[in-house]
């Protein structure tokens, strides 16, 4: 199986020291990719992890549903502009 780049965008929300310090990470496009980490440098490597983790666990879950099924499977491209973003 070929790997491919994909370009994400992270949120990295500074966490104050009154309520444990550190970083929150996100990532804006997939719902469910969190972590965190006591330096932005953790968070990010974090956060990298925790998105390869929700897209090999979708994958194999997807695989699983679609075994009976007949299924057509594509690449698609969307391109994320800044449509209907806040300035």
């Amino acid at each position: 199986m070929s790997s491919m780049d994909m370009v994400i965008t992270a949120i990295y929300e500074e966490v104050p020291e009154e309520e444990g310090g550190g970083y929150v990470a996100y990532a804006e496009e997939l719902p469910g990719a969190i972590s965190e980490g006591d330096t932005l440098e953790e968070a990010r490597d974090n956060l990298r992890d925790a998105i390869e983790i929700l897209l090999e666990a979708n994958r194999e879950l997807a695989g699983r549903t679609q075994r009976t099924k007949n299924v057509t499977r594509e690449r698609i491209v969307v391109s994320l502009g800044s449509k209907g973003r806040p300035a």
